[in-house]
C-alpha cells in the first residue's frame, strides 16, 4: 500500500477519534428516537458503518 493510501487511513482514524469523542456524542444524546432507537446509538452505529465502507473502499482500491 503507498504512503498516501495510508495517509487515507490515518485521516478516517482521527476523524473517528473525534467523532466518537465525548463532546462530540453527546450532541446527540436527546430523547428523539429514529425507528424506536435512541438518537445516540443510531449516530454511533452509523458512524461505524461509514467508516467500515470507506475503510473497505480505501484498501480494496488501492490495494497493490
Amino acid at each position: 500500500m503507498k504512503k498516501r493510501h495510508e495517509q487515507k487511513l490515518i485521516i478516517l482514524s482521527v476523524g473517528l477519534l473525534i467523532a466518537f469523542s465525548i463532546p462530540v456524542s453527546l450532541l446527540f444524546n436527546s430523547e428523539r428516537e429514529i425507528f424506536g432507537y435512541p438518537m445516540i446509538l443510531v449516530y454511533m452505529f452509523a458512524v461505524w458503518m461509514i467508516s467500515i465502507i470507506i475503510s473497505f473502499v480505501i484498501v480494496k482500491k488501492y490495494d497493490e
